[in-house]
Parts: structure tokens; C-alpha cells; sequence
């Protein structure tokens, strides 16, 4: 989280809204270790990630529903060993991600 604090509160400063994604769960051989987290800030810009890029683009999509529902959701990515060879990965696995509004 240190490495994306200042990034946070610089977009909080400025008056944007915060959401951040957090993986909770790896089943698997997973891309990004547990706790890795992706801030998203209003304006679209990103820090941080919670798959190196595999699932980034689907996470983000998830970010932006709940900073306009304002409720928090738990979501599941996975991908299976072949599929994972199709795309140029090395591994199949499954994450688990918990999107929230950062609040103070």
C-alpha cells in the first residue's frame, strides 16, 4: 500500500474519488501475491496492480461500477493453465479481488 499512498492522496487532494482493488484470495499460481492492490482514481488513472496485467483492463471496468454504486464487491478472475498458454502466460490460476471506495 506504501507505494501507492502518495499517488492516493495527491488524487484525493485534487478532489477525485479513490477506489482501490485488493487481491484477497489465489488459488492456484497466481501473477500478483496476496494483498497487491491497484488504485483507480476518477479520472482513470491507475497505480499500482493486482495481476501484473493479465486481468487489469476487467478490474478497472469492476472499479469504475462500484465508484458509482458506492458498494463494495468481491470478484473472481481466473484463467485455466491452456488458455493461459493461448495469451503468452505461463500459468493458469484464479484470484480473488475486493473493489472498494477508499474512505479515510
Amino acid at each position: 500500500m506504501r507505494e501507492i499512498l502518495m499517488d492516493i492522496e495527491r488524487w484525493r487532494q485534487e478532489g477525485k474519488t479513490v477506489a482501490i482493488a485488493t487481491v484477497v484470495k489465489v488459488y492456484g499460481s497466481g501473477p500478483r501475491p496476496l494483498g497487491s492492490r491497484l488504485a483507480v482514481s476518477s479520472e482513470g488513472e491507475m497505480v499500482g496492480s493486482v495481476s501484473g496485467g493479465c486481468v487489469e483492463g476487467a478490474v478497472v471496468e469492476e472499479v469504475r461500477g462500484v465508484m458509482k454504486t458506492g458498494q463494495p464487491k468481491l470478484v473472481k478472475f481466473g484463467i485455466t493453465n491452456e488458455q493461459a498458454w493461448t495469451v503468452g502466460l505461463t500459468c493458469g490460476g484464479e484470484i480473488e479481488v475486493f473493489v472498494e471506495v477508499f474512505e479515510e
